[in-house]
């Protein structure tokens, strides 16, 4: 890369950030979301892991058909099926890459019982049959910041001469700090031959709470790609939050002179629907897209911002596509309205899909006098997680609580048939789970049940989120309504859907269950 300025975006919202236990998306999801990173200006996709499931290989062929802009790559473990499986799935991409890995740390190197030599020839042939299939390939040493320097340089070295392009140095379980981060990434430019004639890559994650600012080290420290998820998401405590990093480096150039290609004003709606898709809200005080980033309750603020906007805000809130016009909606808003507004917070629909909104839209302002910005977020959600076509769906309701006891009667539609159950409970949302399993019997377990009002007022809407285990595999369900038991088994109702569906898109002969595949 000519431009030293430039610092390229390799997002793994779609890889990384769906390995957080319960946020898994859909098929469908994830193409709209890779659609939406394309259109940011996301250098380079990294869009699943193929040979995980028939699911993931299926995701990542059909971003990689769809493609425009970005770069669509595919992971694989130093493994030959690994690599061929991520070749067929990115092969119709425009801009196709490989990303292969292994663990280099002395813990890691235990997991396959290699000694270093051994490694180092595997590392040789996986990193060249990747290059013989595909011109652009990156490679990681998994637990970079644990191996020792020396080999660290040695297996880089090898890596480049095999043919990688990209050498990606992972801090995988978030222990390094930002003054190391950019030392050991200058270390290896002035030590490795060939180090100059590719891009160093950082993927930090956030175990420490370092995440974004190794990150940053780490380009001070000479590379040129930052590994980031949408929101931060991604396993424990997550990875470097893409727009952290973007907006930091925006905010402060006259300290970090570089620049990306992220269009700054799509971030807002990216993070909604990230958080939507995957079931993982954004905390409120979260920087840059959290509920509280742009709001003063102080005095000591309101009188500052009042003033001079610069008083207490260092971007503005359009920098990310913060729609600043929090105007109302109520019953007598129209379709038109209803279309333009949702249009500034990010929604795109066709007639059909604005018909049904709009229907749920005037069943909520029935019930609600004033519907702002949040109200409508959550109703897209709600619309999003609750579709026609679900396999489950709640047709009707009715809970009876009282000091004697709670007791819920629901109807549900399994593949279309109607069912019916009457189930007590030590309270209305035991009750009606209760229900649930009644109608359809499963073993799946309640790992996490959350609630929280999207506005302020009596008669605000709750969103619930609902997280599910069966088998190893983690879904959450959302949903949202003014009715907090409704919302409940709408969202529980919503994760078995989620169940059912990865179970039947997971491949029986996968083999990555015993391995970890985590960078």
């Amino acid at each position: 890369m000519t431009d030293q300025s430039q610092v390229l975006i390799f997002d793994t919202t779609l890889r990384d950030g769906e390995q957080s236990p319960g946020a898994t998306m859909t098929h469908d999801e994830k193409l709209e979301i890779a659609s939406l990173l394309d259109e940011m200006g996301v250098d380079i996709i990294e869009a699943g892991f193929p040979i995980a499931s028939i699911g993931d290989f299926e995701a990542v062929s059909e971003i990689a058909k769809r493609s425009k802009n970005s770069v669509i790559c595919g992971l694989a473990r130093a493994k030959m099926p690994d690599i061929d499986r991520a070749w067929e799935a990115v092969k119709h991409a425009g801009k196709p890459r490989i990303h292969t890995f292994i663990g280099t740390s002395p813990l890691h190197r235990a997991i396959p019982n290699l000694d270093m030599d051994e490694m180092a020839q595997v590392i040789h042939d996986t990193v060249t049959h990747a290059r013989n299939l595909c011109d652009d390939v990156q490679w990681s040493p998994m637990d970079a910041t644990r191996t020792e320097h020396d080999y660290l340089c040695r297996v880089v070295e090898i890596a480049i001469k095999a043919g990688a392009t990209t050498i990606n140095i992972p801090d995988t379980v978030g222990y390094t700090a930002p003054v190391e981060s950019a030392d050991l990434i200058r270390m290896l430019i002035e030590t490795v031959p060939g180090a100059d004639e590719i891009i160093f890559s950082t993927h930090c994650h956030n175990d420490l709470g370092m995440a974004t600012a190794n990150s940053l080290a780490a380009v001070a420290g000479g590379a040129r790609q930052i590994e980031c998820t949408i929101n931060g998401l991604g396993e424990r405590a997550g990875n470097t939050a893409l727009e952290e990093v973007v907006m930091a480096m925006r905010v402060r150039r006259d300290i970090m002179p570089y620049s990306t290609r992220v269009d700054t004003t799509k971030i807002m709606n990216l993070s909604r629907r990230v958080a939507q898709v995957s079931g993982f809200p954004v905390q409120f005080n979260k920087a840059i897209v959290g509920k509280n980033a742009f709001l003063h309750e102080s005095g000591i603020h309101q009188d500052g911002v009042l003033k001079n906007v610069e008083t207490f805000e260092i971007m503005k809130p359009a920098d990310i596509g913060l729609n600043e016009a929090n105007i109302a909606m109520g019953k007598h808003s129209g379709r038109a309205a209803l279309r333009a507004k949702l249009r500034d917070l990010g929604y795109e629909m066709g007639d059909n899909q604005l018909k049904d909104v709009f229907v749920r839209f005037k069943a909520l302002a029935d019930r609600k006098k004033e519907i702002y910005d949040d109200d409508l977020i959550a109703l897209m959600t709600d619309s999003a997680a609750n579709t026609a076509e679900d396999f489950l769906q709640v047709k009707s309701l009715r809970v009876v609580c009282g000091s004697d006891g709670q007791e819920a009667d629901l109807t549900m539609s399994v593949d279309g048939v109607e069912k019916s159950s009457k189930c007590e409970g030590d309270g209305p949302v035991d009750a009606v789970f209760n229900c649930v399993k009644a109608i359809y019997p499963t073993e799946a377990r309640l790992k996490l049940y959350q609630v929280s009002a999207v506005t302020e007022g009596t008669d605000a809407q709750a969103t619930v989120s609902v997280r599910l285990e069966e088998d190893g595999r983690i879904v959450t369900g959302a949903a949202a309504d003014t009715d907090t038991i409704l919302a409940s088994v709408k969202a529980y109702v919503g994760a078995l859907n989620r169940l059912r569906v990865r179970s039947q898109k997971t491949a029986p002969d996968a083999d990555v269950k015993t391995v970890s595949y985590k960078v």
